[in-house]
């Protein structure tokens, strides 16, 4: 037997009236999943502990298996596993994004206008990192490069219990309310003040603003932890598994639990993203020997993160189209049963533009057991018609594997 996870990041969603009331996942174009739905178990399944935030970190841990609340320190340092860093047991790591503020003088009076600098590209990114780095690296602080807009802070013998917003929480917000506070408030926002100074006339932004791009003129610093304890994914579920990813955040994961990396051309952590090779990326690894490929598009959040209605609903046509139904043909000629879990991590609502922890919409199908529990389609509205409910996330790799 073969498992796959198709994880589209917040693809659930709330009913918007520009879809005449219906959610991306009942308005868009997605017949190989919603056939896969009439002969599969459909239903709904809370991801989220009570309690804890609706983060991607929290939610893909939970999916993968893991329960965050034994094995969660923060989002940071899964990135930072994946980033290379080392990490001492004293060492607090920060996501450390590339934002957009407004322009007003006063560093407290700016508004969030952008949480990614514009999907700044990686290369762009390097050079202000690189620009950033002595000004800002001192004897207990070194800053690192990442992808796109998501960078990393690492603090020697750091302070946890600081109070940080992720910065796609406060799209178009006055910042004001939203700055860091705790242990090292002070410290940290001083940082990011100092980078806007930093950063505002970089040659990299003023060619941006030219070109009609938004600049990346400040850092903004969240998602603090310390180093995890690995656990190891073969050790708890007897399977050599694989991760599919564009971020850090899910590559770190993979990488903590002791499953294989596969990178893929091409593959941009939005919509535009490679959805096929992601697809084949999977079937060959599980030609090649693995049991469990964990394939995670990104793309459905960011577009939620903004409020992109057209772009979310292709990316979710692009995962049902493309991805499920390039899986589907694959193992046609495999020759090998297989079990496939659909699902999103959390809703992203169009709405808010933010992350919620409402319970998700899973699909489960088992190629040799075709039977299914009502769903005419695969949705929200469907899937909690069922009567199906999982109360804990690590519930769906349980069923899956019939634990």
């Amino acid at each position: 037997m073969k498992y796959v996870v198709v994880l589209g990041d917040g693809m659930a969603d709330y009913p918007l009236p520009a879809l005449g009331g219906k959610t991306p996942l009942q308005a868009c174009r997605k017949p190989t999943i919603d056939e896969l739905a009439k002969k599969s178990e459909v239903g709904l399944c809370r991801t989220v502990p009570e309690g804890m935030k609706p983060g991607s970190d929290v939610a893909n841990m939970s999916v993968l298996g893991l329960d965050p609340r034994e094995y969660y320190t923060g989002r940071s340092p899964l990135e930072a596993l994946s980033i290379g860093i080392p990490l001492k047991d004293s060492d607090v790591t920060l996501r450390c994004n590339l934002v957009t503020l407004s322009d007003e003088d006063d560093y407290e009076d700016k508004r969030m206008l952008d949480y990614s600098a514009g999907e700044i590209s990686t290369e762009e990114a390097g050079e202000l990192i690189r620009y950033l780095k002595p000004c800002l690296d001192d004897e207990r602080m070194t800053l690192y490069a990442g992808i796109s807009y998501r960078h990393c802070l690492v603090v020697d013998r750091g302070e946890t219990g600081n109070d940080l917003t992720p910065p796609h929480d406060i799209s178009d917000r006055l910042i004001r309310n939203y700055l860091p506070k705790g242990p090292a408030g002070e410290k940290y926002l001083e940082l990011m003040k100092r980078s806007h100074a930093l950063l505002k006339d970089h040659p990299v932004n003023q060619k941006r603003i030219a070109a009609g791009k938004n600049p990346a003129n400040s850092v903004w610093l969240w998602g603090g932890g310390t180093r995890p304890k690995p656990v190891g994914f073969t050790d708890k579920f007897g399977l050599k598994g694989g991760v599919i990813s564009a971020v850090d955040l899910v590559k770190g994961i993979g990488i903590l639990t002791g499953m294989q990396i596969i990178d893929v051309p091409g593959c941009t952590g939005n919509w535009d993203t490679n959805f096929r090779g992601k697809a084949l990326a999977a079937a060959d690894a599980l030609k090649s020997g693995l049991d469990f490929v964990y394939i995670h598009m990104e793309a459905p959040d960011e577009c939620g993160h903004h409020g992109d209605i057209e772009r979310k609903i292709y990316s979710i046509e692009q995962i049902s189209e493309v991805v499920v139904k390039t899986l589907l043909q694959e193992f046609s000629g495999m020759g090998e049963p297989f079990t496939l879990l659909i699902c999103p991590d959390h809703p992203t609502p169009i709405a808010l533009r933010t992350h919620v922890s409402d319970p998700v919409p899973y699909l489960l199908y088992r190629s040799d057991e075709e039977k299914g529990n009502g769903a005419a389609s695969y949705d929200e509205v469907s899937a909690g018609k069922t009567g199906f409910f999982l109360s804990r996330g690590p519930e769906l790799i349980e069923r899956m594997l019939r634990r």
